[in-house]
């Protein structure tokens, strides 16, 4: 059975950083292309930004690149999001995900395994 977790979530305030931290089991972790994205209330799902399973690629949505940046350890089997500069439209549940593959997605659909997700609020 896969589960895959998210942490390190919280309430920080405009300009402050985090780093979101994302695990799985129950597969190889360095087979899969990974990604994060985001869902604010009232509004879709949306990319944040992916990884190929390497970590050798990366691609960002234009509202957080130069502030976000993804990497993933296969050693540890943990996947990472730098946030800095963090504004108030970064509040979100941010979600982990994962699919076995060599590509690299950007769309929700595309992938098969999912965190529960871990919450975000940036105060102004």
């Amino acid at each position: 059975q896969v589960h895959v977790v998210e942490s390190g979530g919280g309430v920080v305030q405009s300009g402050d950083s985090l780093r979101l931290s994302c695990t799985a089991s129950g597969l190889t972790f360095s087979d899969q292309a990974m990604g994060w994205f985001r869902q604010a209330p009232g509004k879709e799902r949306e990319f944040v930004a992916a990884t190929t399973y390497i970590g050798g690629l990366r691609q960002y949505a234009d509202s957080v690149k130069g502030r976000f940046t993804i990497s993933k350890d296969n050693a540890k089997n943990t996947l990472y999001l730098q946030m800095n500069a963090l504004i108030p439209e970064d509040t979100a549940v941010y979600y982990c995900a994962a699919k076995p593959t060599t590509g690299l997605y950007t769309t929700p659909a595309m992938y098969e395994y999912w965190g529960q997700g871990t919450q975000v609020t940036v105060s102004s």
